[in-house]
């Protein structure tokens, strides 16, 4: 897996940020999936504080993007109502994505398949866990809903208007830019490639991951997340 620009390298540390969500938002660059070129770049520090995980815990919460748009029965879909007082997990992504995309979803349905067998049925229930297009022009509601399909049908996926998404992802410091050709003529899609959790008991995008993020390491935050703690 390859990338254009990256979030600041943290492996698996756990950290937490003096100016909370505001510097996350300065920290978050993008990553065009499967372009082949890898690039790093600092923007901030951080101090480590904990035992090593791979959540960042922000002490200060983003809120949740107001976006209505369109799931994948071509239903209107409004992503603060429907997902209020849930566990939710959110993330940017398109279906042509050779790479990252595909691993962070699978990632997370395969943790939430281990989950399922520690936790209760009704806790697990709740959770939301949503990918938001980055490509609508080529991810309508029916490919989403087809290559969400062979991930896990529960996951909600959305799609809609360009600008709508960008701007919605811009208020979690997730950059997003227009798809565009490379130079073998292959569209991709530049976008930020972190995972943001957000509380049932607050509705605050309180704890991110970055790309590194594996199956364990949501496996083993999830039961917290689904109760709004810390992990």
């Amino acid at each position: 897996m390859r990338t254009n620009m990256k979030f600041t390298k943290t492996k698996t540390k756990k950290k937490t940020f003096a100016a909370g969500a505001l510097l996350v938002a300065a920290v978050l660059t993008l990553s065009a999936c499967g372009t082949g070129d890898d690039s790093t770049t600092s923007v901030a520090e951080v101090s480590d504080t904990g035992p090593q995980q791979a959540a960042t815990v922000l002490d200060q919460p983003f809120t949740k993007p107001d976006l209505v748009l369109t799931d994948t029965n071509g239903k209107t879909y409004d992503l603060r109502k429907e997902t209020e007082g849930k566990p939710t997990l959110i993330y940017f992504g398109y279906t042509n994505c050779p790479d990252v995309c595909p691993l962070t979803m699978n990632n997370l349905a395969v943790a939430k398949k281990e989950v399922a067998k520690k936790v209760s049925k009704s806790e697990l229930a709740n959770l939301r866990l949503v990918f938001v297009t980055t490509d609508p022009e080529r991810d309508t509601p029916a490919e989403l809903g087809k290559w969400l399909k062979g991930i896990d049908s529960e996951i909600v996926g959305l799609t809609g208007d360009f600008d709508k998404i960008q701007a919605g992802a811009r208020t979690l410091g997730i950059s997003i830019n227009p798809p565009t050709k490379d130079k073998n003529g292959k569209t991709v899609s530049e976008h930020g490639t972190q995972v943001i959790a957000f509380s049932p008991k607050t509705d605050g995008g309180y704890v991110l991951y970055g790309e590194d993020a594996t199956v364990q390491d949501y496996e083993k935050d999830l039961p917290k997340l689904l109760k709004g703690e810390k992990p």
